[in-house]
């Protein structure tokens, strides 16, 4: 998986660069810490259930249903986020978490699509460095290979799509905020 901090950013990234109009400061925030959202399911470890389980790491959290799902609760919860933009910023900030896990070199796939298929899905490309899970080992030299591994291709990727619609925005006429 790629750390915590780097899937966090492809939300900021569109969210920044789309404008607190278009994505105000709550629902960026909520973007972002549904992007993290479903590394929740490394308590699995801790209950005994298997990696490999629909329950376990990268299992059903990762799923882009619970991803739908996730975004319609904020949505329905939240009255100002009741329309599809708001809908559609959540869907995409968390099921980004479940495909850029898809592009880490480690680990066991990402069950994108259960609860239909079982199957556990990487990208034909698999760039990233995958984290150690676990905080004392992210703090090792295997640790630090990640974080340089993230920023060449989630880090500078992210800011240049920032700064792609910062140009759009300014090139476009009603859309500075």
């Amino acid at each position: 998986m790629p750390t915590i901090f780097s899937h966090a950013l492809l939300p900021l990234a569109v969210g920044l660069g789309l404008g607190r109009s278009r994505v105000p400061p709550a629902l960026l925030l909520a973007g972002m810490l549904a992007a993290v959202l479903p590394d929740a399911d490394v308590i699995a470890f801790k209950l005994g259930i298997p990696y490999s389980d629909n329950l376990g790491h990268r299992g059903a959290s990762h799923a882009l249903l619970t991803a739908a799902v996730v975004a319609g609760l904020a949505c329905g919860v939240v009255a100002r986020w009741r329309n599809a933009w708001a809908w559609w910023f959540l869907f995409f900030a968390m099921a980004s978490h479940g495909l850029l896990d898809s592009l880490t070199d480690g680990g066991k796939g990402v069950a994108l699509l259960w609860p239909w298929s079982d199957t556990r899905w990487f990208a034909g490309w698999r760039p990233i460095e995958v984290s150690p899970i676990g905080w004392s080992r992210f703090w090792s030299a295997r640790g630090w290979e990640v974080v340089q591994s993230e920023f060449v291709w989630i880090w500078l990727p992210c800011a240049a799509l920032t700064a792609m619609l910062l140009l759009w925005r300014a090139s476009v006429p009603g859309r500075r905020g």
